[in-house]
């Protein structure tokens, strides 16, 4: 397992500033949850993580400070999951999963043994065995996240990042990936940190919330902590009631009188 520290981390594009002195840690093997309005930094903060983009300050996994790594090393370590990951339409499945494998594959050598035994494992894991063959233009949005996940998965890097995980899936597919998501974490031994919209479900499936504003962290804590009516009325200008506690904790928006 790997954890990470961020130390007066700072990112401008072009002339903006979009985060302003981040100090954070994320123990190994912990589950954090990204959130925060629109704007607040949260993509930017994975990124610069994944080692995508160039930042001032320090991120440091296992003391080793990811700036100084090569693009293939990074990848052996972190995994980074977009919004909207690109999917070759005609590609089949298994040869996608392979991908993940892209790090450990030297250059202009084929793909050996542990390769295949990776990508195995990672379709099993995500019950997509039946469609090894198919094209990905013909799965479904719910397949198509688990072939998302099984690439990662095949990537054997153990520090996930997911930005917007749940993003278009209706509530039974967002449930169904977050599950996955939960379970690869427990049998894997994965450190996951995931920008998420839904307060609910930022709530219910990760250990800790970061919550972003501006572009500045403003407060880190325990779901309970963090998911408050003030907090979310502060920050997102979104009037809420808090009910329930712990896995069942839900925020649900209340609509103002008048």
């Amino acid at each position: 397992m790997s954890g990470f520290t961020i130390t007066d981390l700072s990112v401008t594009l072009g002339d903006t500033e979009i985060l302003h002195g981040i100090d954070a840690t994320v123990a190994s093997g912990e589950w954090i949850a990204l959130i925060g309005p629109n704007g607040a930094g949260k993509s930017t903060l994975l990124r610069s993580v994944a080692g995508l983009c160039s930042y001032d300050g320090s991120i440091a996994v296992d003391g080793r400070e990811v700036a100084d790594w090569s693009r293939r090393e990074t990848a052996r370590r972190i995994a980074f999951v977009p919004q909207a990951p690109l999917l070759p339409p005609d590609m089949r499945v298994r040869d996608y999963v392979m991908l993940g494998r892209t790090p450990h594959i030297g250059d202009f050598a084929a793909e050996g043994v542990a390769d295949h035994e990776a990508v195995d494992r990672a379709m099993r894991r995500l019950d997509l065995g039946p469609l090894a063959e198919r094209r990905l233009r013909t799965l479904s949005g719910g397949e198509q996240q688990r072939a998302v996940l099984a690439r990662t998965l095949a990537q054997d890097a153990p520090i996930l990042l997911l930005d917007e995980p749940t993003n278009a899936l209706d509530i039974g597919r967002q449930q169904q990936v977050l599950e996955l998501v939960s379970l690869l974490r427990s049998q894997s031994d994965l450190t996951v940190v995931s920008a998420m919209h839904d307060l609910t479900l930022a709530a219910q499936y990760a250990d800790r919330l970061l919550l972003l504003a501006e572009g500045r962290l403003v407060a880190t804590g325990a779901p309970h902590e963090i998911a408050t009516e003030s907090l979310v009325a502060t920050h997102y200008g979104a009037n809420v009631r808090v009910v329930g506690e712990g896995r069942t904790l839900a925020v649900v928006p209340v609509r103002r009188s008048g």
